[in-house]
């Protein structure tokens, strides 16, 4: 498996692209080509294109969750598709995988919109939908983990916003909130987005899915901005005792976890143009 990072909150010293507070990453195995998350805007566009990386020649896009810095750039993709189909261009249409709560709007009081801005109709004009909230397998080494199962007490504890669903609002537990999982000689390697279901809760999800317990790295958002005490000592014991040999925690990291982290494992910086090859 081989991974782009597109856009990351961090660029890299000589290394010439820019970042913005999202998440995007460009990912490859045997010949499969998957955008996972869009980032704010159309940056990871701009990013790919200096990388020399085809966007129109991908098979699938994956969607970590609702936010905007994971899914707001799916608009300037989609203009970009119809720019070609009305100018006589190919593009081949990819799937778009992702839970099925990931189009319901969800809003920050006091700040408005913080969801997807793109209708499921619209996206279903140029994507092959596959909404799903159960483990799906991309490639024999490769899932989509599904709706996280939320076993511990020290993770999503609280709510982000509220949701709309079928005109009902509520708190928003970020259900929708996933994570892919690689099998590799050495041990699962988890790529997540922000992580808003818990880092070590879905850790736990690819070990029961994968049916392995080795964890070779974690390269994402760990969804540790400002953390109690508890969660972040506990998560530290987890990965700790989990072993990981490396981990690329980035974006929705803040410096002490950063720190505190760097105790359970090798910390390995993360920016755009970074490329790990498994």
């Amino acid at each position: 498996m081989k991974l782009t990072v597109l856009v990351d909150n961090n660029t890299l010293i000589d290394r010439y692209f820019q970042g913005e507070p999202g998440v995007s990453y460009y990912i490859e195995i045997d010949g499969l080509k998957i955008l996972f998350d869009t980032g704010c805007s159309d940056l990871f566009m701009k990013n790919a294109a200096k990388m020399e990386i085809d966007l129109f020649d991908v098979d699938a896009v994956i969607l970590s969750h609702a936010h905007i810095d994971h899914t707001w750039g799916l608009q300037a993709l989609i203009q970009a598709f119809a720019e070609r189909q009305f100018e006589g261009r190919s593009y081949k249409r990819p799937t778009l995988i992702a839970h099925p709560t990931v189009f319901d709007r969800r809003v920050m009081p006091g700040v408005g919109d913080i969801g997807c801005l793109v209708s499921r109709e619209t996206a279903g004009r140029y994507f092959d939908m596959q909404l799903t909230d159960r483990p799906h397998w991309l490639h024999p080494n490769l899932v989509f983990l599904g709706e996280i199962e939320r076993t511990n007490d020290f993770e999503a504890e609280h709510p982000i916003g509220r949701i709309w669903q079928d005109g009902v609002e509520a708190d928003d537990f970020l259900r929708d909130d996933t994570s892919l999982a690689y099998r590799s000689p050495n041990g699962l390697v988890i790529v997540s987005g922000c992580a808003h279901a818990g880092i070590c809760n879905t850790v736990t999800q690819a070990m029961k899915v994968c049916e392995e317990t080795r964890v070779a790295d974690i390269i994402g958002g760990f969804h540790l901005l400002s953390p109690t005490e508890k969660q972040l000592r506990r998560t530290v014991e987890h990965l700790s005792a989990w072993g990981p040999e490396k981990l690329h925690a980035c974006h929705c990291t803040d410096l002490k976890s950063l720190l505190a982290l760097s105790r359970a494992a090798e910390l390995v910086e993360v920016g755009v143009g970074l490329v790990l090859e498994v």
